[in-house]
């Protein structure tokens, strides 16, 4: 078995959008809209180098909003791939939950078991994959990926600022991480210091991509 880095999208791999017209922060809506953040690459590539297998666990209810189609998702996961192969990384895994619990499109109208705070995509991943959930990382933004992450018993990172408000949160949540960093591309340097390198199969492979 092999650990696995699983890896929030929209905050961590890529740079969220503002949206003036409704006055929120949300997904790319479109391809062009799509940029990767900073140093994302370079973090991954050691995070690989280490060990790890890169594994995408992303709620993405933007289709079950209308806020783009099918094609549009397809094409905008297309870019990340190329992206992220221009610094020599490339992904094993993408699970993705299309649902939302109010969804205008009804056919993703659906309270689920992957949509995180619930750990349904990263345990049909771990089995798909062979993963030692115990040796695995859960990096997000967000405390619905740290929730998921410890359910499973990852070792779990929070990028971002913390305040009392979100303190107080992850208490009330039970989902204080285990470690928060500011960006993406302390990532790896904390995992160094964690020094829990994984074995890794290298073999070439075509990524699996997973809608729920």
């Amino acid at each position: 078995m092999t650990g696995a880095a699983f890896l929030d999208r929209d905050g961590v791999i890529n740079q969220m959008v503002y949206y003036p017209e409704h006055g929120i922060v949300d997904s790319p809506f479109t391809f062009k809209q799509f940029n990767l953040m900073p140093g994302v690459g370079y973090s991954l590539r050691r995070l690989e180098r280490l060990g790890y297998k890169l594994i995408v666990i992303s709620n993405q209810p933007g289709i079950a909003k209308g806020h783009f189609t099918e094609e549009t998702f397809e094409k905008i996961s297309h870019k990340m791939r190329m992206e992220l192969e221009k610094y020599d990384v490339k992904l094993d895994g993408e699970y993705y939950c299309l649902h939302h619990p109010s969804a205008k499109r009804l056919v993703y109208r659906l309270n689920c078991e992957c949509r995180k705070p619930k750990p349904g995509l990263i345990l049909k991943a771990a089995k798909e994959h062979n993963i030692d959930l115990a040796g695995s990382l859960m990096i997000g933004d967000g405390l619905v990926d740290v929730k998921a992450g410890k359910l499973v018993g990852c070792t779990t990172i929070l990028i971002g600022s913390v305040n009392s408000l979100l303190t107080r949160l992850m208490k009330d949540l039970d989902a204080e991480p285990d470690f928060v960093v500011h960006s993406i591309d302390e990532v790896a340097n904390l995992v160094e210091r964690l020094k829990i390198p994984r074995e890794r199969d290298h073999q070439k492979h075509a990524v699996q991509v997973r809608l729920c």
